[in-house]
């Protein structure tokens, strides 16, 4: 079993190792093959990090603005895709009437959704939020739906042999049984989340960090565009750390299997 002082060392010298290769990258586009385009395709990975320094205030207000509305969206859909789940699991009817729609659904492409809300609802943070939520329900719904259809019949016996009833099978059973598939399912849809509310900002948005992508873009910044990247980089990157904190929270038994295995 890794230490997490290993894993932590280990991932340092990932980091560096990146930094380092990349730098080069740049170098040898810059130096050695004198790309004009240089600057565009792979510019030096310490100037991005002075860029953002320098319009931290700037990139965080639009980061913000974007990941506020992407958390609401992912609630919603999280909340939406969990009932459905639960309804699915209740009813094989249901289950079969429904499930087809949910595969349709998300055959819908978002740069097709978008305009579509957008002159529905009149306003770009409810868009943001609702296209947020489309994409969310979807994975949430299927996974919890799967650890929902995996509990052993056996041990759902056990418990209508001591007399309890459907709720008490949800509650003590099948909801503790599917965390996992739940949490697996919020671990892909939450950076999908975000990725969906920077597209409805790109649509026509007067703030947020795909504005700030769009306007660097056309206008030439590049040093400003490759720093919204890496904004909106970190943005997914930590909606993703903080399910996996919420996952060590709720699922704390999950943890002690893994030692258990690795020992």
């Amino acid at each position: 079993m890794i230490s997490k002082k290993e894993r932590l060392r280990v991932n340092i010298v990932w980091v560096i190792g990146i930094f380092l290769v990349w730098e080069l990258g740049a170098f040898f586009l810059a130096g050695v093959l004198n790309d004009p385009m240089a600057d565009a395709k792979l510019p030096y990975l310490h100037t991005i990090f002075w860029v953002i320094i320098q319009n931290f205030s700037e990139l965080l207000g639009a980061a913000g603005l974007t990941f506020s509305r992407a958390i609401l969206g992912f609630i919603l859909g999280a909340g939406v895709g969990f009932l459905l789940a639960i309804v699915m699991s209740l009813s094989k009817t249901v289950e079969k009437i429904a499930f087809p729609y949910l595969i349709f659904s998300q055959m819908v492409p978002v740069l097709g959704l978008a305009p579509i809300i957008f002159n529905l609802v009149r306003d770009m943070n409810t868009s943001r939020t609702i296209i947020a939520a489309y994409i969310t329900f979807f994975p949430v719904s299927v996974n919890m739906l799967s650890g929902l259809t995996s509990v052993d019949n056996e041990k759902k016996e056990l418990m209508y042999s001591y007399a309890a009833g459907k709720k008490s099978i949800y509650f003590k059973l099948m909801i503790p049984y599917s965390l996992p598939y739940l949490f697996a399912g919020l671990k892909i849809a939450a950076p999908m989340s975000v990725t969906a509310s920077i597209l409805v900002d790109m649509l026509g948005s007067s703030g947020g960090i795909g504005v700030k992508l769009l306007y660097s873009l056309y206008s030439g910044t590049k040093d400003m565009f490759w720093a919204s990247v890496f904004t909106s980089a970190a943005m997914g990157i930590i909606s993703y750390s903080i399910i996996l904190i919420l996952e060590k929270k709720f699922i704390p038994w999950k943890k002690e299997v893994v030692q258990k295995e690795g020992a």
